[in-house]
């Protein structure tokens, strides 16, 4: 298997190439879209939603979570998810500034 070197990129180049792996996967973008329009939500509900089962919801949870941007408290037994409307602030701003410093003409 090949080394990847990561070293000769910045940061923002290596923080947003590792937000586009994470969110790579459709299951992560569908639990995101229904995350995002909850006040919170437990994994079960998330299971319901998207009819995956529960482990495998349970690992894409945690690939989110990997990256800040969903966190998740314990209600008892139960693990409330949400947004972590910090880090998606800071994703759309990442994403915002590089699709807007795109030159518009080419060729």
């Amino acid at each position: 298997m090949g080394i990847t070197k990561t070293q000769i990129f910045n940061t923002e180049q290596n923080e947003l190439a590792n937000t586009f792996k994470v969110l790579s996967n459709p299951a992560r973008i569908a639990i995101l879209e229904f995350i995002s329009k909850q006040d919170a939500c437990i994994c079960n509900d998330i299971v319901e939603e998207i009819g995956l089962a529960q482990p495998t919801i349970s690992q894409h949870l945690k690939e989110l979570k990997s990256i800040n941007l969903i966190k998740g408290e314990i209600e008892g037994k139960k693990i409330c998810y949400c947004i972590n409307l910090k880090t998606w602030a800071a994703v759309q701003k990442r994403l915002n500034f590089f699709f807007n410093t795109t030159k518009v003409k080419c060729c």
